[in-house]
């Protein structure tokens, strides 16, 4: 299968957001075959760490991606 940048680029905004939400999620799916540097590992260990000492100080994903779509259909 072969996409152009050009056919994509045809595409509305919202539309060009599904996809990237469509290709992430086959991404997310298969975690294992995502490759980390130890600079990544280290800030992923970071930011579970601040989510430890203060749990309340961040939303779920549902919320943050529904404000996400939500601005930008506006």
């Amino acid at each position: 299968m072969s996409i152009k940048t050009a056919d994509i680029l045809e595409l509305s905004v919202a539309e060009r957001i599904q996809m990237v939400e469509d290709i992430w999620d086959s991404i997310a799916a298969v975690p294992e075959a995502v490759l980390l540097s130890e600079d990544q590992k280290l800030e992923l260990d970071r930011r579970l760490e601040a989510y430890h000492l203060n749990p309340d100080a961040g939303a779920p994903w549902i919320e943050v991606r529904e404000r996400i779509r939500n601005w930008s259909r506006s």
